[in-house]
């Protein structure tokens, strides 16, 4: 486990002692992992000026996550809503911050809905995943539009050397079953692996008194690389996840793309130049009670160039990405195109850095945004680091909230973007075997995109009528031996609408995540404890949905050379906890969506390396 990505146990001995632990630093900041999503380049955690979270690859692995957001759930700042278990609707609020309002990157390519905004979180099969990077806080002066709480980047897995090929088979509770096949390997600079993953459930009920409905996905990967001899590289990677999801009223066939084509050069000693083409493909076709269709296809080109000059790096680049929708309802604009420049300036100085960024989006939809940050850091020794920075950002309106119409709802083509201010506050302690993490932060959001409607004729738009203040605290501390690893996260935030006085809908107030792992040298044992506070369902406050905990259970064993087995209970006190309400589609009655209670996954695997 990389220690940075760990998230709190012993929160509280990190405020008390950061003085007295500085006489075991033999530490090591070069263990500090390195990310490349806080910065327009790789950097460690605390060169990049960032609150970062990094859920690496044998993390994945030893949490045997049902779906990818379970390795999300009760991280620093984060909240997830969902609409029961097994590939249900599934929202992420990333430091308060709206839905649509958080950026997910899939090897650099953005995945969205053009049409709700929302990333395909429940889509993604964690079995294809390498690498996580949660990073909170704004950076629209790097990603663009909607990056108000912070960017999540997966990282897909890529070649190992010590793993040729591998197959995975699982079975557990409501007639889940589960297969994995993989092949990768490495010649002289190439690289290249290939993955499919199927997975399919009879599922759980979703309300009380309901069916079980079901969930089915195929995911495939395959990705080719090629280092150069003098520097830089290229490469290729296709994405896909498809099937079916089941809810009250009705099912949706889905299918999720991700391709994208790059280039890296190192023109001189002082510079490199990359570039990346992509397209990103969101389709969904829904059947029952309310049948409709919506696809998403996005088209983007980047170009990144990086300069040295000796110990200060600088970034200059463009971005240019066009967005189409189809589907069965009308909309007055069916496409969109964003032309952007950006730059970053990262500046040392000893002990010291700045980190100042800009960038320009000129949308034909809803025109031009500027946004910009800036972050200072100072080193005090080889243990203690502290942070400030401000940045602005800012959430586009979607093609729904500008063009969509129907009987009793037009869009609104004069919407201007939400607008961000973000400012934060961190302090850090890392050890040669622990680590801990402090964030305070503050971001006042103008320009709601909110609905309103007429009482009348209840003829509905959307409008820029409200504001918003988010502020929050983050703890998270870490410990690492060879046969202990513990992480732990305590989150607080305080959502309040400025012109209501309420708070935000969907957002708990307190989050808290501790992972405890015990490791020997052919099996392990572990726990992951959730607990989330209460939150209100709805804008008024009218439906206060109560908080709840979790445990779950892990063990895995290598029983073989290359052979494995794991097994996972979720949810060992069996809480059919709910996270937000549905709507009844016959009586329109509000019911509470429940997620699974306890469920076991029982796997056996077989890793092939020469």
């Amino acid at each position: 486990m990389n220690p940075s990505k760990k998230i709190p146990a012993l929160l509280f001995l990190p405020l008390a002692l950061p003085v007295a632990a500085t006489e075991q630093s033999e530490h090591s900041l070069n263990q500090e992992p390195i990310v490349v999503t806080a910065t327009l380049g790789p950097k460690t955690v605390g060169e990049s000026l960032s609150s970062v979270t990094v859920i690496d690859q044998s993390d994945i692995e030893r949490q045997q996550p049902a779906e990818f957001q379970d390795l999300l759930r009760g991280q620093p700042g984060v909240n997830v809503v969902s609409d029961g278990s097994y590939g249900k609707s599934t929202s992420l609020f990333l430091r308060g911050a709206g839905s649509s309002s958080t950026v997910l990157l899939l090897d650099g390519i953005r995945l969205r809905s053009g049409t709700l905004g929302i990333p395909p979180w429940q889509f993604l099969p964690p079995e294809l995943m390498g690498r996580v990077e949660l990073v909170r806080g704004a950076k629209s002066s790097l990603y663009g539009a909607d990056a108000v709480g912070g960017v999540v980047q997966a990282f897909t897995l890529d070649p190992q050397a010590d793993r040729q090929a591998w197959a995975d088979v699982s079975a557990g509770s409501h007639k889940t079953r589960e297969a994995s096949v993989g092949v990768a390997g490495k010649k002289g600079q190439t690289s290249m692996l290939a993955n499919v993953v199927y997975s399919d459930t009879d599922g759980t009920d979703l309300r009380a008194g309901g069916d079980d409905k079901g969930y089915r996905n195929t995911g495939g990967l395959a990705k080719i690389s090629h280092r150069f001899d003098q520097g830089g590289g290229a490469g290729v990677t296709v994405f896909q996840s498809e099937g079916n999801t089941e809810f009250e009223g009705g099912d949706t066939d889905y299918m999720i793309r991700a391709a994208g084509l790059y280039v890296e050069a190192v023109a001189s000693d002082y510079w490199r130049t990359r570039i990346q083409f992509s397209e990103a493909r969101d389709e969904q076709e829904t059947f029952g009670s309310y049948p409709s269709v919506y696809n998403t296809l996005s088209r983007s080109a980047r170009w990144d160039n990086t300069l040295t000059a000796g110990v200060h790096e600088f970034v200059l680049g463009s971005e240019v990405m066009v967005d189409e929708v189809e589907g069965t309802e009308n909309f007055t604009e069916t496409s969109r195109t964003n032309a952007a420049v950006f730059g970053q300036s990262r500046l040392n100085f000893g002990a010291s850095d700045l980190l100042l960024s800009l960038r320009l989006d000129d949308n034909e939809a809803y025109g031009k945004e500027e946004t910009g940050g800036i972050a200072f850091g100072h080193q005090f020794d080889r243990s203690h680091r502290v942070r400030l920075s401000y940045a602005t950002s800012f959430r586009a309106p979607t093609f729904n909230d500008l063009y969509l119409a129907t009987p009793y709802y037009t869009g609104n083509p004069e919407l201007d973007a939400e607008q961000g201010q973000m400012v934060e506050l961190g302090v850090s302690g890392r050890y040669e075997r622990w680590f801990w993490d402090m964030a305070v932060y503050q971001n006042d959001v103008d320009d709601l995109i909110t609905y309103v409607s007429d009482p009348v004729t209840w003829q509905g738009t959307m409008d820029n009528v409200e504001t918003a203040r988010i502020r929050g605290v983050e703890l998270s501390s870490g410990f690492e031996t060879g046969t202990w690893d513990i992480a732990a996260a305590l989150t607080y935030a305080d959502t309040e609408n400025r012109d209501t006085g309420t708070r935000l809908p969907r957002r708990a107030e307190k989050t808290a995540r501790l992972d405890i792992d015990r490791l020997f040298s052919q099996w392990s044992v572990g726990a992951s404890l959730i607990a989330e506070s209460n939150r209100y369902n709805d804008a008024a406050n009218a439906s206060l949905l109560p908080g709840y905990g979790t445990v779950d259970l892990r063990a895995a064993w290598t029983f073989l050379p290359g052979w494995s087995a794991s097994f996972k209970v979720d949810n060992v006190l069996d809480r059919r906890y709910t996270t937000s309400l549905g709507s009844d589609s016959v009586t329109f009655e509000p019911f509470d969506y429940l997620a699974a209670g306890r469920t076991y996954m029982a796997s056996v695997r077989y890793d092939f390396s020469r």
